[in-house]
């Protein structure tokens, strides 16, 4: 009788021990899903950001040349804006 008492004793720790042993494969791949999933949506915000930057650098170079050929065509702009100041009715 004893000998069963062991016996059963033992199969109930092997079970506990093989429960524990699922639950921590479990949370490993939950932490590596989780850290795969941190990892795309770091490179999906350093693409945005690079994407930001470069619209930013694009919307800088496409107002400069709009502001240079402003003032190679405008007469008021090559006079400094005066182009009304002398104006008499």
């Amino acid at each position: 009788m004893l000998n069963a008492i062991n016996t059963k004793l033992l199969i109930a720790i092997l079970a506990a021990l093989t429960a524990i042993g699922a639950l921590l494969v479990h949370n490993n791949r939950v932490n590596e899903k989780a850290a795969a999933d941190a990892a795309k949506a770091a490179a999906i915000f350093q693409q945005q950001q690079k994407n930001a930057d470069e619209a930013k650098k694009h919307d800088a170079a496409v107002n400069d040349a709009i502001t240079k050929d402003r003032k190679k065509h405008n007469s008021a702009a090559a006079n400094g804006s005066k182009g009304w100041t002398t104006y008499i009715p």
